[in-house]
């Protein structure tokens, strides 16, 4: 469960990229500033205080992303996430040598970027999250957040506990008596009911990709792709 939101930097000099990746970390539940150059990283990180920043290798004016993160490297142990269109061997080194704990290479996907930004946010233990993925499906069970790529999925309460049930044992049959029980606390009732919900839950997310929720026939359902 997240206590409080954590704060990302993202310097990106494209605003386009810019932009699309803050609407989305803020839908993932976090606190943001975007940034298009390092000209201010100083006042940026005393004020703001990131516990995580998104830099990018390659900036249009100023000190470049890799003098930037030696720069905050000397001040500050904080996560650091490189995206860049800068993918060789070479490139990736020095981003690592610099004290990068992430490297993404452009064009990527916005769920990737949630996913290894909440992996590393845990791990520096900078995050405390009931999130998880399956596929390009993200679940965060804290923010109450459920996105498929790049898309945010709506779901009502219902929808959301009976995905978080299946995701608990993702990739394991789970029988419709254990979701009544779990989700709508019935120890006896029509499964008919599981069904229909299942079904409406199915629509949502196969409007935005391949089906996860499958069918374990004679048994119930299972999360997976």
């Amino acid at each position: 469960m997240i206590h409080a939101a954590p704060r990302l930097l993202v310097v990106e000099d494209d605003r386009s990229v810019r932009d699309a990746m803050l609407a989305s970390l803020r839908a993932a539940g976090y606190e943001v500033m975007g940034s298009p150059d390092g000209s201010d990283i100083d006042r940026q990180l005393e004020t703001f205080r990131p516990d995580l920043v998104v830099l990018d290798v390659r900036l249009g004016e100023g000190p470049d992303g890799l003098a930037l993160a030696r720069r905050i490297r000397c001040d500050t142990d904080v996560p650091l996430v490189f995206v860049t269109a800068a993918d060789s061997l070479d490139d990736r080194l020095a981003g690592f040598a610099t004290g990068a704990d992430d490297y993404l290479t452009k064009p990527f996907s916005v769920a990737e970027l949630i996913a290894r930004v909440a992996a590393l946010l845990r791990r520096s233990g900078r995050l405390e999250s009931d999130s998880w993925q399956v596929g390009d499906l993200v679940m965060d069970e804290g923010a109450r957040l459920v996105q498929r790529g790049e898309e945010v999925v709506e779901l009502t309460p219902t929808e959301f506990d009976l995905l978080a049930e299946l995701g608990k044992q993702r990739g394991k049959a789970v029988s419709k008596a254990h979701l009544l029980a779990a989700v709508w606390q019935f120890d006896s009732y029509d499964p008919n009911l599981v069904e229909v919900h299942v079904s409406a839950l199915r629509r949502k997310l196969e409007a935005h990709g391949e089906r996860l929720v499958h069918t374990v026939r004679g048994v119930g359902y299972v999360l997976r792709q």
